[in-house]
């Protein structure tokens, strides 16, 4: 039987959905339905049952979970002890903004210090990856938000990242100096999933100052955002990191948000009581080095 049934397992069991669990873990609902059915099948009895529109344990489901979670514990922990060699996986989540615009020439020279590491990379939102470092799922996040204060993460912080409102060059807000919330009184906004931290941030800012706005459409990738403010159906707030190919080049514009209530950070956090490896070591104090410079 596979560990990753055990953590699947863990996964829909804490989110009471198949379909929540796969966006977690990046799987399809029905990879998921499938990972279970097999379970099933290995332990001989059905582990959940459904209780309105949401799955829960039954009892042999709760006689499971204990073990399932201790198993996984141990796994890591094995893992990090023969991860203080120089290979074997390394599971890192992150969310869709960073792995596209921050990750990637960090990723590079880790693998030029360290070939024989298997570097995975798991895409969610920070809630998601944040539940999954503390279930041991996952060996280290790189997170946007606000300061981790988290009593069982450490949070390393890489640095503050702005963030900006994007238009088209000819939108009215293109010529402010500074947007502020009431600024975007009536506007269509295209907006990141729902869990997303600065998208979250904006809504309840939006709806505590009674600023009217709507909501155009919403997509987890922020390159398809960028596409729709290109076309004028809207306009987003993104990292100023996700658009500076865009600005430079004139085809977007790219205002600092005013007022956000604490700024948000670019941080690497990984479980508080985690036995860090020799290669998760070098990454922090790559990354911390890289972007210190």
């Amino acid at each position: 039987m596979e560990l990753v049934y055990l953590q699947t397992f863990c996964e829909v069991a804490r989110s009471g959905s198949f379909t929540r669990a796969g966006e977690a873990l990046g799987y399809a609902q029905p990879s998921v339905t499938a990972q279970m059915q097999k379970l099933e099948q290995s332990y001989g009895a059905p582990l959940f049952e459904r209780f309105g529109r949401k799955l829960r344990l039954t009892q042999a489901g709760e006689a499971l979970l204990p073990y399932a979670l201790e198993m996984i514990r141990l796994y890591g922990e094995s893992k990090d002890v023969v991860g203080r060699q120089s290979s074997g996986p390394l599971s890192i989540g992150t969310i869709d903004t960073l792995a596209a615009y921050f990750l990637p020439g960090h990723i590079q020279t880790f693998r030029q210090s360290f070939p024989g590491v298997e570097l995975v990379l798991q895409t969610g939102n920070e809630a998601g990856i944040m539940q999954q470092l503390k279930d041991g799922l996952l060996d280290a996040g790189f997170i946007f938000d606000r300061l981790c204060t988290d009593a069982e993460l450490i949070a390393h912080v890489i640095r503050e990242e702005e963030l900006v409102v994007v238009t088209p060059p000819e939108h009215r807000l293109s010529i402010m100096k500074t947007v502020a919330v009431h600024d975007l009184e009536g506007e269509s906004l295209i907006v990141t999933e729902e869990g997303c931290t600065y998208r979250g941030m904006l809504v309840d800012m939006l709806k505590d100052t009674g600023t009217a706005y709507r909501i155009a459409c919403q997509f987890s990738n922020p390159e398809a955002i960028k596409q729709c403010v290109r076309c004028g159906l809207g306009v987003a707030l993104l990292p100023r990191m996700a658009v500076g190919r865009e600005v430079a080049g004139g085809m977007l514009s790219a205002v600092p948000f005013a007022g956000t209530r604490q700024p948000f950070f670019i941080q690497l956090v990984h479980h508080k009581k985690k036995l860090l490896s020799r290669p998760l070591q070098h990454l922090i104090g790559q990354v911390a080095k890289a972007e210190g410079e």
